[in-house]
């Protein structure tokens, strides 16, 4: 069965270029020309991925992207980010909120699809390493159930949030760089700086609260999770 792609755009040209453009690699497209439409579609049938504009007429795409993130039930939902702004602070926004890549407008179809698989490419990659569950201390993290709790009480976490925990646990006691921590959570041809993986570290320390503290910096290189 070929991958669902939901695009939501409120521009016909882009969304029919982009439309024509998945298609043509074998996807299955989906449209919404706001952002309430897409949200509506999402929830009532998520699909595979979804492509999002950041400058939608109703919900910003920030915003859209963020409720997708919220819901359990599509917390794992990639997204791919679609805009015209090109500045590097609203590409940190954009990963801050949940995006897993950022397309910049102009740009060819091509380009957009290779990106679709390569996202779709690395959530199946995530997905099929060990699900089994984690503990220490009084964090525990299930992967399988995409679930976290201290203290025995549930954490909400983005997908980003929840990724970057699993890595750093399953690999307890080694320091991971931020190097790595970009490349396996966001890929490597993604233009994002060293500052989205703190950024993200400091909002995960404080949702885990006194758990936060598992997670030590390691000065100049990245993140060690203590054994």
């Amino acid at each position: 069965m070929s991958p669902r792609v939901l695009v939501i755009d409120d521009e016909p040209d882009i969304l029919e270029l982009v439309r024509f453009g998945l298609q043509q690699e074998g996807f299955d497209v989906e449209t919404a020309t706001s952002g309430k439409e897409g949200l509506g579609r999402v929830s009532a049938d998520p699909p595979d991925l979804v492509v999002l504009d950041l400058m939608l007429p109703d919900v910003s795409g920030t915003e859209v992207c963020r409720r997708i993130r919220s819901r359990s039930e599509t917390a794992d939902l990639p997204v791919v980010m679609l805009t015209a702004r090109a500045e590097e602070l609203d590409r940190v926004v954009g990963f801050e909120v949940g995006a897993d890549d950022y397309v910049t407008k102009p740009f060819s179809s091509r380009e957009l699809a290779l990106r679709v698989k390569a996202v779709l490419r690395r959530r199946v990659s995530t997905s099929t390493d060990a699900e089994s569950p984690l503990s220490h201390g009084s964090l525990e993290l299930d992967p399988g159930r995409h679930r976290c709790r201290v203290a025995g009480k549930d954490v909400a976490l983005t997908a980003k949030e929840f990724g970057l925990l699993q890595l750093l646990m399953s690999r307890a006691g080694r320091v991971l760089t931020r190097e790595k921590l970009l490349d396996d959570l966001w890929g490597a041809d993604v233009a994002v700086t060293h500052r989205t993986v703190d950024t993200h570290l400091k909002r995960l320390r404080e949702k885990l609260g006194e758990a936060g503290d598992y997670i030590h910096t390691v000065r100049g290189v990245g993140y060690r999770f203590e054994e």
